[in-house]
């Protein structure tokens, strides 16, 4: 089931991110008390009652033609209309909205002009205001302060919820009416399809190459970057094989948001990441891999996904003997926290070599739930220790007695040792690299735990 969306919305300094850092239970989001600190939007997870929920913490919305009187954050203030924009595309795609207001300062007319493009935003649905609001009168920090909230009714945003961000306190009531106004979880018909995300930075190509795939037009292609504003899921069969395809919007580096073009969802684009078995990470041929492109891979690695690396527009290259291996060099180079994932080089354009994504894609699945017996990897696993045993600068060295895998999807294998504080990163990933050389693992990452056996 999807996680129902919350965002935190208001103007500059009521104190957005640091709820977000108590709902959280992070400290993700900058505080500062100079308005304007937080630019793009946030996203976390949190947690009550057994629900959990995702979070969008917004840059404070400033309704104002001529920008926030109060004076923001250094190099902030040129990004009003982006803050603006972002927060209500937040909005957009929220199942519940917190409307933040500061309980010392009181109502002030920005805040009388935000309850008002928030409801301006609201639609009806089978009869109830969608998304609903709930109004949060932020840093009540006293039981007077909590008392005194009262004007506040006059935004017509029904009854305020006093409480106090920076020290928790009546955050539990507000939670509790939150939850409550969650939509129903209806039981999915169990997918089992292998889903495959499309993903990378806007403009390189991610709907040319569904198309070309698909074999018809499924996806808007535009030039433009930022086409695509939602995640897009396309069935087919592929060789009896039931796939999902998943187009995506594009995700921009942070603090880059144009406003008027990057009307997409970059949070539905991180489900998609969370939610696919495989991503095709896409990189645009034309341009040198970026520092966008690894933190993309970074974040598929996080959520422990395969990947298999897409290089689009391959034939507007200029191209000699050496020019497909140097750029690879160059990939493996940048990506080189993922060296076991394949590199295709493609055109969408002229469907050179679109015809082996989803094969490769395929494989790497298959790869993702392959199981080792236990026999074989302990093969595998002491022949390793032979060749390198583990170094230690206390005098004791790392000893290997068994090892298992414990789960598939993805492969997990569980390693008994005298000390697991012993077993230094670089050895792990020796480890790795030997159960890679031996059983492959292409496009997947592997996770080895270590457990002290007595």
């Amino acid at each position: 089931m999807k996680r129902p969306v919350v965002a935190l919305v208001g103007r500059p300094n009521v104190g957005k991110s640091t709820l977000f850092n108590r709902l959280s239970g992070t400290r993700d989001a900058i505080v500062n008390d100079v308005p304007g600190t937080t630019r793009d939007r946030l996203f976390g997870h949190a947690e009550w009652a057994g629900v959990e929920f995702d979070i969008v913490d917004t840059g404070g919305i400033d309704p104002s033609p001529s920008g926030q009187k109060a004076p923001l954050s250094v190099d902030s203030a040129e990004f009003v209309q982006e803050i603006k924009s972002q927060a209500l595309l937040a909005v957009s795609e929220a199942d519940v909205v917190l409307f933040l207001v500061d309980a010392i300062s009181g109502i002030t007319p920005a805040d009388r002009e935000i309850a008002s493009i928030l409801r301006k935003n609201q639609k009806i649905v089978d009869g109830k205001e969608t998304p609903p609001i709930l109004l949060v009168a932020n840093k009540a920090d006293s039981a007077r302060q909590r008392q005194n909230v009262s004007e506040f009714y006059e935004l017509g945003m029904g009854d305020p919820f006093p409480l106090s961000a920076i020290h928790g306190t009546e955050t539990g009531d507000m939670l509790d009416a939150l939850i409550a106004l969650f939509p129903k979880q209806e039981e999915e018909t169990p997918d089992d399809s292998v889903k495959i995300a499309i993903v990378g930075k806007p403009n390189v190509g991610k709907s040319s190459l569904l198309n070309r795939i698909v074999g018809e037009e499924r996806a808007i292609v535009s030039d433009i970057p930022g086409t695509t504003r939602d995640a897009i899921d396309t069935h087919i069969l592929y060789n009896g094989v039931p796939v999902t395809l998943i187009d995506t919007a594009g995700i921009r580096r942070r603090g880059k948001i144009e406003p008027g073009v990057e009307k997409y969802s970059v949070i539905r684009s991180m489900r998609a990441i969370e939610e696919a078995d495989v991503s095709l990470l896409v990189i645009d041929a034309l341009s040198d891999i970026t520092s966008q492109d690894a933190h993309i891979a970074g974040y598929i690695l996080e959520e422990w996904k395969s990947v298999v690396v897409v290089v689009n527009k391959w034939d507007a290259v200029e191209k000699d003997t050496y020019t497909m291996q140097t750029y690879t060099d160059k990939i493996r180079k940048e990506l080189n926290f993922m060296p076991y994932v394949p590199i295709l080089f493609v055109s969408a354009l002229t469907n050179q070599r679109v015809n082996q994504v989803i094969p490769t894609a395929l494989q790497v699945q298959e790869e993702r739930l392959a199981r080792i017996t236990t026999s074989q990897l302990n093969e595998v696993i002491h022949d390793a220790q032979d060749k390198h045993h583990a170094t230690s600068r206390t005098g004791r060295s790392l000893q290997i007695y068994y090892a298992t895998q414990v789960r598939s999807d993805p492969p997990t294998f569980l390693i008994y040792v005298n000390d697991p504080k012993l077993a230094h990163f670089s050895y792990t990933r020796y480890l790795e690299n030997q159960i890679r050389k031996q059983f492959g693992f292409i496009g997947t990452p592997i996770r080895i735990v270590y457990r002290a056996r007595r």
